[in-house]
């Protein structure tokens, strides 16, 4: 009787110790099983930062410049990213003889208010043949300026389109009349493009109404065209009201929407 209360003791005892491994082990199993949730998380996590940060911060090693617009939430004046357009313009866009060595002056009406204008073909000839016919044949009527910037060294407002969305099908170049030392005088007239694309001018522009740094990309600067030779108070005016919630705090739509009531050149 006594052995066989030895033998019960001892079998219990056993199956407490294998129920004590089983259970070191299932909380091992958990432990594993969170902490690789952890590291896959992580890994997700580094990913996706990486990702954010591509598309937030400028391409290379940025500048102190470079990185006071990407801290301000700026970007450059895109024409909204588009396939890579081959290095040759097609036959839908003018050619730059037919501006070369011409300046044209003329009016730009904002709502309501003139501004008056000049594009300079002497120094950007394939630019001004560009806008001069976009012009003439009424292209930026009735269009809207739809972004508008107000940081502290880069003050622009972005015109020719209804979106930011860009019309694949006219692309043209080279960059011309790039400013060297990546500074946009208030009053300069120049021309979007999708990023890191020589060729990847479209038909809309933009007007800085304050001294503004816009770093070159890969491809470059962005091809001033032109000036604003008067009315530019009607632009500051524009930027004085500010952008609509919801946008960056310094970079979306104007608060006061933004037509073109005409443009003329001669």
């Amino acid at each position: 009787m006594a052995a066989s209360s030895r033998s019960a003791r001892e079998a219990k005892r056993r199956i407490q110790q294998m129920e004590a491994k089983r259970e070191l082990r299932r909380d091992q199993e958990k432990r594993r099983k969170r902490d690789n949730l952890i590291a896959a998380c992580a890994g997700t996590a580094a990913v996706l930062l990486a990702v954010v940060l591509q598309f937030t911060a400028f391409a290379g090693n940025p500048t102190e410049q470079e990185f006071a617009a990407a801290e301000a939430g700026l970007t450059s004046p895109t024409d909204s990213p588009t396939p890579s357009a081959p290095a040759t313009n097609g036959a839908n866009i003018p050619a730059p003889d037919t501006a070369a060595g011409k300046v044209f002056t003329g009016e730009l009406a904002l709502n309501g208010n003139v501004l008056g204008v000049e594009i300079d073909g002497t120094k950007a000839p394939q630019a001004a043949a560009v806008f001069k016919a976009l012009t003439d044949e009424g292209f930026y009527n009735g269009s809207a300026c739809h972004r508008l910037t107000t940081g502290e060294t880069f003050g622009l407002l972005q015109c020719g389109g209804a979106t930011a969305t860009a019309d694949p099908e006219y692309t043209w170049g080279p960059l011309e009349n790039t400013p060297v030392d990546n500074i946009y005088p208030a009053g300069t007239i120049a021309i979007a493009r999708s990023g890191d694309n020589a060729y990847g001018n479209g038909k809309q522009f933009f007007v800085v109404y304050k001294d503004t740094v816009i770093p070159a990309d890969s491809a470059g600067g962005y091809t001033v065209v032109g000036k604003v030779t008067s009315g530019m108070e009607a632009v500051n005016a524009i930027a004085a009201a500010g952008i609509q919630p919801g946008s960056s705090a310094s970079d979306g739509a104007p608060v006061q929407p933004v037509t073109i009531d005409s443009v003329s050149l001669k």
